[in-house]
C-alpha cells in the first residue's frame, strides 16, 4: 500500500517508496509571487478565460457617456448637453438650428459620425423624448403669427389712415381741420404699431421709436430745412407725399417678411447642410428686397401722382429701405445690427443740419462746404438718400450672411 505526503506549501504529493512517479501528478500548479511591498506579498492576475471581452482602456478617448467595456456612443454626451433644445423642438430642424447657433458645424457633425448637422439633429429628435402635451403651450415657439387673412387686413390701415388725414386736412380749414389732422395721426400711429406688434412684422424688445420718427420727419422736412439753413429755399416745404408712400409700404413690407420665413422653412426641410441651406437662402433674401424695394418705389410715384405735395424722391426709396432691413432682422433675433445702421443714417443726417449752423461761426466756413457742393450737384435730397442708402447697404451686405444660417428661421414658423 503506497503513502502519500501533502507539502503544505502546496508542491507535489511525495510517493512512498516502489510507487510509479509518472503516476503522480500535482494537485495544484506552483504559484509564483512578487514582492508589493515590505512584508506583503500580491496576487497576480488571473488570466483570461476563454471568449471573455477585454476590458476598455480608460485612456482611449471613448468619451464620458460610453459604458464601461459596451460600444462608444458619440452622440450621448451631446444629447445630454442639448437635452432642453430637443425636448423643446417640434421637428429636427430647430435642433439643428439650435445646433448651428452653438456652433456645430458639418465637420464637427462628422465627428459624430454623421454626414452634417441635419442628420445629426434627426437622431437627436428620435432620441429626446418630448416634453408632455401639458407643456407645449409653454414651449410654443414666441413668434406666433395669426391668419394672414388678420394681419393682411391691418396692414393696408396705415397708408389708408395716413391718405385721409392728409386729405382731409387740406379740404378743413380752422379748428375743425386741425381737430381731423390730430385724430387722423394719433390713429395712423395706433394703426402702425399694430402692425409691428403683430404678424409677420413682430419683434418683441425692438421698438426704435425715437430713430424713426426722426427719419420719418426728415423725410418730411429734411430737403426744404437743409436747403433753408443753407440759404437756398423756404423754410416750409413739406412733402407729404413721401410719408404717404412710406406708411403704405408697411403692408409689402408685411407681406415680404411672410414670404422670406415660409420661403427658407421651405428651403430648410428641402437642404441636408447648412452650406445648402445658406446658398439656397441668399437669392431668396435678395429677391425678396427687391420685390420690396419696387413695391415701396411704385408706391411712392403713386402718392406724388394723387396729388399730394412733393414728388418721387430716391431719399424716401432710402429711407424705406434701410427700414425694412432693419425691422427684418429684429423679426429674425438680430436687433442690434438693424438698430445700429438706423443710428448711423440719423446722425448722418443731423451733422447734415448742424454743419451750416456751424460754418456761421466765424473761421468755420468750410464745415458745409461738402454739404453745400452735394447740395448744389444733386439737390437737398441727396443727403438723405446717401445717408440711408449707404446704411441699407450695410445691413442688406450683413443679412446676406446671418439671414443665411439656420438658426436665424428656427423661431418663425410659417
Amino acid at each position: 500500500m503506497t503513502t502519500q505526503t501533502a507539502d503544505p506549501a502546496g508542491r507535489a504529493e511525495t510517493p512512498a517508496r516502489g510507487t510509479d512517479v509518472s503516476a503522480v501528478r500535482p494537485t495544484t500548479a506552483p504559484v509564483p509571487v512578487r514582492p508589493a511591498g515590505r512584508g506583503r506579498f500580491v496576487q497576480p492576475a488571473r488570466p483570461p478565460r476563454p471568449g471573455a471581452a477585454a476590458a476598455p482602456d480608460a485612456g482611449d478617448g471613448a468619451g464620458a457617456g460610453a459604458s464601461r467595456g459596451g460600444p462608444v456612443d458619440p452622440v450621448r454626451v451631446l444629447m445630454h448637453r442639448h437635452r432642453e433644445l430637443c425636448e423643446r423642438a417640434v421637428d429636427p430642424l430647430e435642433i439643428a438650428a439650435g445646433l448651428e447657433a452653438h456652433g456645430v458645424t458639418d465637420r464637427t457633425a462628422a465627428r459624430f459620425r454623421h454626414r452634417d448637422v441635419f442628420s445629426l439633429a434627426e437622431e437627436l429628435y428620435a432620441r429626446v423624448p418630448r416634453a408632455d402635451e401639458q407643456d407645449a403651450p409653454a414651449h410654443a415657439p414666441a413668434h406666433t403669427d395669426p391668419l394672414p387673412a388678420a394681419w393682411a387686413a391691418y396692414a393696408l390701415l396705415p397708408g389708408v389712415l395716413c391718405a385721409l388725414t392728409l386729405l382731409a386736412g387740406d379740404l378743413l380749414t380752422g379748428g375743425p381741420g386741425i381737430a381731423v389732422t390730430v385724430a387722423g395721426a394719433v390713429a395712423t400711429l395706433a394703426a402702425v404699431a399694430l402692425c409691428l406688434r403683430r404678424g409677420p412684422l413682430r419683434a418683441d424688445g425692438y421698438a426704435p421709436w425715437t430713430r424713426t420718427c426722426w427719419l420719418l420727419l426728415y423725410a418730411v422736412l429734411g430737403d426744404g430745412l437743409l436747403s433753408r439753413l443753407l440759404g437756398e429755399g423756404p423754410l416750409w416745404a413739406p412733402e407729404p407725399a413721401a410719408l404717404v408712400g412710406l406708411a403704405a409700404a408697411l403692408a409689402p413690407a408685411a407681406w415680404c417678411a411672410r414670404l422670406l420665413s415660409v420661403q427658407a422653412r421651405r428651403r430648410l426641410s428641402a437642404s441636408r447642410g447648412t452650406e445648402d441651406f445658406g446658398a439656397a437662402v441668399r437669392p431668396l433674401l435678395l429677391g425678396v428686397f427687391g420685390l420690396y424695394a419696387a413695391t415701396l418705389a411704385a408706391l411712392l410715384y403713386g402718392a406724388a401722382g394723387l396729388g399730394f405735395d412733393g414728388a418721387f424722391a430716391v431719399s424716401a426709396l432710402a429711407v424705406g429701405s434701410l427700414l425694412f432691413l432693419a425691422r427684418l432682422l429684429a423679426v429674425h433675433g438680430m436687433p442690434r445690427a438693424g438698430a445700429a445702421g438706423l443710428t448711423a443714417a440719423c446722425v448722418v443726417e443731423a451733422l447734415a443740419l448742424a454743419a451750416p449752423l456751424a460754418s456761421r461761426v466765424p473761421g468755420c466756413e468750410a464745415l458745409a462746404a461738402l454739404v453745400r457742393a452735394a447740395v448744389r450737384e444733386w439737390g437737398a435730397g441727396a443727403v438723405p438718400a446717401l445717408a440711408c442708402g449707404a446704411a441699407a447697404l450695410g445691413l442688406l451686405a450683413h443679412a446676406a450672411v446671418a439671414l443665411s444660417r439656420a438658426s436665424a428661421h428656427a423661431g418663425r414658423r410659417a
